[in-house]
């Protein structure tokens, strides 16, 4: 679990590709202070796990669903990403609760400043807009936003001048791809109402009856 707060940008120093996954290696310096082998760390909002750790480097592994389902796969050399660490019992919530499991791929179609804010507009599939809502959250390539506004298809996030420069986003362009994260509260509460408007019926097309009851052998 994160929180979308960003503590540092790593550097892709290399990409090592397999038939449907890569190896990468990201230098990084912060949060390597006190990181070990199998800890947990998001990279461009993706929880990943860091398998080896060698001086200002550690190397993650990204399989074939992740490479397919996010914007690691575009990544080289020499890219920036965003990294934090896992949330620990007690730490500051200061961002939202983040999963590092991405929803969704976006794409930037424009960015405006005003006065000290920069303003971007983000187009996101179905399965991320459902979960948006004004002044609500949203993990932008792991970093904790929230919502200024929003249409049919695309929602508009605005950068205080820290975010821009402590975070990948302040080096994005019209066109570039973004990992998107819906709100978790949102997803349990939608799930919550599906099951109390079915009365737990999504799976198995029915709820529990009389003859669901005797058939399971409960009664005689």
């Amino acid at each position: 679990m994160f929180t979308g707060l960003v503590e540092e940008l790593g550097i892709i120093r290399a990409k090592a590709l397999g038939a449907d996954s890569a190896r990468l290696t990201i230098e990084a310096r912060k949060i390597l202070g006190d990181i070990k082998t199998g800890d947990s760390i998001a990279v461009n909002g993706v929880c990943l796990t860091a398998v080896e750790i060698d001086g200002t480097c550690f190397k993650a592994d990204v399989m074939a669903e992740t490479m397919a389902k996010t914007n690691l796969a575009l990544l080289k050399p020499r890219d920036r990403v965003n990294l934090e660490r896992a949330l620990r019992l007690g730490d500051r919530l200061g961002g939202h609760l983040v999963t590092g499991h991405i929803d969704g791929v976006g794409t930037i179609t424009r960015i405006e400043r005003h006065d000290i804010a920069t303003l971007v507009t983000i187009w996101a599939p179905p399965e991320v807009m459902r979960y948006i809502i004004k002044k609500g959250s949203v993990a932008v390539d792991g970093t904790s936003l929230t919502v200024v506004d929003f249409s049919a298809d695309s929602f508009q996030v605005s950068l205080i001048p820290h975010t821009a420069h402590a975070t990948t986003l302040g080096f994005k362009k019209t066109g570039d791809t973004v990992n998107l994260e819906g709100d978790l509260v949102g997803k349990y509460i939608e799930r919550l109402l599906a099951a109390r408007e079915t009365g737990g019926r999504e799976k198995t097309g029915q709820g529990i009856t009389m003859e669901f009851l005797m058939d399971k052998g409960f009664l005689t």
